[in-house]
């Protein structure tokens, strides 16, 4: 067998197959789909993983935090309604995947490809930019993230061998730099497609951290003989009423991050092998799923973690020390937390990565150095083996990539409000509004039907929760600014 399953001998005849589609004839075989590519082999449970790898990411750990902003009733209350949403949209989202019949209509192979084929016009460049600058937002996130938990546990080991009131400020830099290394050699993975192992592996790590948090967090409501917290979160008086209204539009932010996948729904569903059953139904189906195991995850995390330190559950339920014991436990905990984002930062940039080269290779299409690639052998010289094909112009643009946003990241190190403001701008633009547009276009819903005024009416709801929760997030990072000092600040 070949790469993701496809049959050895379905690699020869490539070239002479994407020839054949370029002049027009796409017929299904043994090796090809109906578009002339290499057969898809993904299915529900490999969509899952993916969108495990990108949905549990660090955002279940600032949700202790969430819900103390929130308290008992509205903080869970609220994880349930983006726990909906998110699913429902993506429900309507998958149906764009085929325009026309659902198994045999055109793939819309990208995100953008989807709002192209059903919207048109300027809300395709406007879906471009929210979609890659999101993607950009959460590379930069993610690498703040690695960073604090690679800090935490150099952090923990000190604070077990000097005690718990040694300051051991470090500096979050030199973790920045390791994470981005690490992220120059793995985005040199071609594609979706070769980056399942990666989603496995990121899946089950996000599963590891996750009970860890979960059983320490029931640890400490043992030993505290009962639940900390509140009805109605941190109260005013605790903070200024000003400071309470903006940490709890923040933890709308902090909460709709948490769940932020939708952007790369349509590029994880053109993994899946063609029907029957269509890609829908079985995206559906993998949807429904990692969405329930999510949220099962996210209520005992977050609730646990407000149960154990109520109102002053830390902002990183793992990295911000309320438990300094075992200190191997959470060694093991953080580790967890950055195998997991090195593999959900390439589910989310791969998207963009594909972009920028197809763009590139349509712009410049004789160019040896956009197009030409380099065999490089993989096994020891002399022996018989597979070669990795290098291509330049991928090599230069993905580091530069990588290299940018560990730049940017080390400029603006806060965990918190960076997972807020960027689950606020693009939770209504990508994960609602579009793919209800897409959705009434699709299915031809008529102008002020039930349907339509439904489906408009929840647009609007989701709009008023992304204004007022990035409003909250600008706002603690103006605070933060006041404090902080570029590449000198320690934690």
């Amino acid at each position: 067998m070949g790469e993701n399953g496809v049959p050895k001998h379905c690699y020869p005849a490539a070239a002479m197959e994407v020839t054949s589609v370029e002049l027009g004839h796409t017929a299904a075989s043994k090796c090809y789909d109906d578009d002339g590519r290499l057969k898809r082999t993904g299915t529900m449970w490999t969509a899952s993983a993916h969108i495990i790898t990108a949905v549990i990411g660090s955002g279940v750990l600032s949700l202790a935090w969430a819900i103390a902003q929130l308290g008992w009733v509205a903080g869970p209350a609220v994880m349930l309604l983006f726990s909906f949403v998110t699913y429902y949209t993506s429900a309507l989202l998958a149906d764009c995947y085929r325009s026309g019949d659902p198994c045999t209509g055109k793939r819309n192979y990208t995100y953008m490809d989807a709002v192209n084929a059903n919207l048109s016009g300027v809300k395709v460049q406007i879906c471009g930019f929210l979609q890659y600058a999101n993607i950009v937002g959460v590379a930069i996130g993610y690498t703040i993230a690695a960073s604090i938990s690679m800090l935490a546990i150099k952090k923990a080991n000190c604070f077990h061998v000097e005690g718990h009131g040694v300051p051991c400020s470090i500096s979050s830099t030199p973790y920045m730099i390791i994470f981005g290394v690490a992220e120059i050699f793995f985005s040199q993975i071609p594609d979706f497609d070769q980056i399942s192992w990666l989603s496995i592996l990121a899946a089950v790590m996000s599963f590891t951290y996750s009970t860890i948090g979960l059983g320490l967090g029931i640890v400490q409501v043992v030993a505290n003989k009962g639940v900390q917290g509140s009805l109605t979160g941190i109260s005013v008086g605790v903070v200024a009423p000003v400071d309470k209204v903006w940490r709890s539009l923040q933890a709308f932010g902090d909460i709709a991050f948490a769940y932020s996948y939708s952007l790369i729904l349509i590029e994880i569903q053109d993994t899946i092998r063609a029907p029957p059953p269509s890609e829908s139904k079985v995206m559906r189906r993998a949807t429904i799923v990692s969405v329930a195991v999510t949220t099962l995850f996210y209520m005992l995390c977050g609730c646990m973690g407000y149960a154990a330190f109520g109102d002053a559950a830390p902002g990183n339920l793992l990295t911000g020390f309320g438990f300094y014991e075992p200190f191997w436990l959470l060694d093991v905990a953080n580790a967890a937390i950055v195998v997991h984002l090195v593999g959900a930062y390439q589910v989310y940039c791969q998207p963009l990565f594909a972009f920028v080269e197809k763009w590139a290779q349509q712009r410049w299409p004789k160019s040896r150095y956009i197009t030409g690639e380099v065999d490089v052998p993989l096994s020891l010289a002399g022996s018989a083996g597979r070669c990795y094909k290098m291509n330049l112009f991928r090599l230069t643009w993905r580091t530069a990539f990588v290299v940018a946003t560990t730049v940017v990241s080390m400029l603006l190190p806060f965990f918190n409000d960076v997972v807020g403001l960027l689950g606020a701008l693009g939770f209504w633009p990508l994960t609602v509004y579009f793919p209800v547009e897409m959705y009434i276009v699709q299915k031809k819903v008529p102008r002020w039907s039930t349907r339509w005024v439904c489906l408009q009416l929840l647009s609007l709801a989701c709009l008023i929760i992304t204004v007022a929760s990035a409003a909250g997030s600008v706002a603690g990072i103006i605070s933060d600014l006041k404090v902080y000092r570029p590449f000198v600040t320690t934690y």
